[in-house]
């Protein structure tokens, strides 16, 4: 029976063939002890976390920057909308004037719109309802959450 292992991508027994070049300290691969080996590993670690570190850091930058780009934006957008649905409730106002009367007018743009709150906050308190209900739920151990 042969005892030699054999592995699928070559013959890792030649330390000269197997490892690529530039990967010790030293050029002769036979007098590399454990201690160097290590060394080497640690060496390469702290490379891959400080690489790493500082590309999350650059990320987290990009981030910060676009983060209040987006907030801007937001609020003016968010401005602008505010302004358009006002003029779109003076002019059903003025729309509706001439045949509900001006207060008939007011009283149906009104009411309109608190429907929509209505609606909007009948809506809230179905999701929160529903939101406490899923994380009052028990565990099998009979456990919140």
């Amino acid at each position: 029976m042969n005892n030699s292992l054999t592995v699928g991508v070559g013959n890792l027994g030649n330390m000269d063939e197997a490892t690529p070049a530039g990967a010790f300290p030293s050029g002769a691969t036979d007098d590399v002890s454990l201690k160097d080996d290590m060394r080497l590993l640690v060496a390469n670690a702290r490379a891959v976390v400080e690489a790493e570190f500082a590309y999350q850091r650059a990320r987290a930058a990009f981030a910060g920057s676009k983060a209040k780009s987006i907030a801007v934006l937001g609020i003016v957008a968010a401005t602008f909308t505010f302004f358009a649905v006002m003029a779109a409730v003076v002019g059903a106002v003025i729309a509706l004037g001439p045949l509900l009367t001006p207060w008939g007018a007011v009283a149906a743009v009104s009411g309109g719109l608190l429907l929509i709150v209505l609606i909007c906050l009948m809506l809230v308190v179905f999701h929160v309802r529903q939101m406490k209900a899923v994380l009052s739920e028990k565990d099998d151990d009979g456990q919140a959450g």
